[in-house]
């Protein structure tokens, strides 16, 4: 489905109905909760590596000058380059981040609608899907950045719109990243509060896991997941070639 399409079919999208999303999202979580629970684990997993991107430079640091964090002062040189490493482990987590939350809402599609094939966890980690996750991160970090400009506001209200950024970017293949911000702010928009409570009750949910020792966390935590799935194929729809 291209822009213009999608832009129309959200103009004339019904209203998200909170009851409805979220008896749905409940019923598909018992199907899905383990392949969350991989999922959650892959990620972990995944961006692994761009914790070790952070930490190296203060163990080097560490072992070349032993007395140099018992100082009341960051040294300058490693002011300066964590200050370059965190942005890049920012943009790496999220790409990370929205590959394996499309797969596993692409997943969410498979046993919603009972078809055929494999848990396929690393789909969107194929070289035009990755490119586009990338340049989707940077605008997210940079609206990220905006929103922390507006004394925090601006990220209530981007909650929204950067949530659906992955239903777009997991079943519409044709858009752009660019594209994809645009879609998600116009559906987001158009059911603002409605979504909003979705995301704000769907993560409360996801963290009951924490009563069972803390690790059912593990296995609840991408509940908050599946209301978007519902919220998209409610509105948008879903198309079985994506």
């Amino acid at each position: 489905m291209n822009f213009t399409n999608l832009s129309e079919r959200i103009k004339q999208s019904p209203p998200v109905e909170f009851g409805t999303v979220f008896n749905n999202s409940v019923e598909l979580f018992k199907k899905v909760w383990l392949q969350g629970f991989l999922t959650l684990v892959l990620t972990f997993v995944s961006i692994l590596p761009f914790y070790l991107l952070i930490y190296l430079p203060m163990i080097a640091m560490g072992i070349s000058d032993p007395d140099v964090f018992e100082q009341q002062e960051i040294p300058p040189a490693f002011a300066g380059l964590m200050s370059l490493i965190a942005p890049i482990f920012s943009v790496g987590a999220m790409t990370v981040g929205i590959c394996l939350n499309a797969a596993f809402l692409r997943i969410c599609r498979k046993y919603d609608l009972n078809e055929m094939g494999r848990d396929d966890y690393f789909y969107y980690f194929k070289k035009q899907y990755l490119i586009k996750a990338l340049i989707l991160s940077l605008i997210m970090l940079g609206l990220s950045l905006l929103g922390v400009l507006t004394c925090g506001l601006g990220i209530v209200y981007l909650v929204v719109p950067m949530s659906l950024f992955p239903a777009f970017f997991a079943f519409d293949k044709e858009l752009t990243a660019l594209e994809i911000v645009k879609a998600g702010f116009a559906l987001g928009n158009k059911n603002w509060l409605m979504i909003f409570l979705l995301v704000i009750v769907a993560g409360l949910v996801a963290q009951l896991g924490i009563i069972l020792c803390l690790v059912g966390v593990f296995f609840t935590a991408m509940f908050s997941k599946i209301p978007i799935y519902f919220i998209y194929k409610d509105t948008v729809g879903i198309s079985m070639d994506a």
